[in-house]
């Protein structure tokens, strides 16, 4: 699986970041409000980058590493942007019996992302998912909330085909 690690330059804005700010002043003395904050922040910006978790960090007094380890340990926190093409394959049992490991491999080769990443140029991002409730079409995956099942290895040139230019 080739991996891309060079990610997407964070461009925030003046305005996500006074939302930001007016998200941690309201939350800032409760107890508990990393949480809220958090989550408020990747309602502002989509994710959570570093440069946010940064200023959440400053902003209440307490460790990047704090802010951080609760960023990655909540699987609802995503570190990096989705791509313009969002792909997501499911990996939970029915799937993954099913061949989705495989199929998540082909994408990446495919699109040159390694899985939870994003391409440099921000227009395609992998992620492999748990369940989605859609058993009876295992594997499945989606692309930008579309959803493909009954699938194979064979399957994913024609499903990228329309994404790739």
């Amino acid at each position: 699986m080739k991996k891309n690690l060079t990610t997407v330059a964070f461009a925030g804005t003046k305005e996500q970041e006074a939302q930001l700010d007016a998200l941690i002043a309201k939350h800032k003395d409760s107890k508990g409000a990393l949480m809220p904050i958090l989550q408020g922040a990747q309602g502002i910006y989509g994710y959570l980058p570093i440069e946010v978790q940064k200023h959440i960090a400053l902003a209440m007094g307490v460790s990047l590493a704090e802010v951080y380890g609760v960023a990655t340990f909540y699987s609802q926190f995503v570190l990096n942007p989705k791509g313009e093409v969002a792909v997501a394959v499911c990996l939970g049992t029915a799937c993954y019996v099913k061949g989705s490991g495989d199929i998540i491999e082909k994408i990446s080769e495919k699109l040159g992302v390694g899985v939870g990443e994003t391409s440099s140029d921000g227009k395609y991002s992998i992620d492999a998912t748990r369940c989605i409730g859609a058993c009876g079409l295992a594997p499945v995956l989606t692309i930008n909330d579309e959803v493909y099942g009954r699938l194979v290895t064979a399957d994913v040139d024609k499903i990228l085909a329309p994404y790739i230019n």
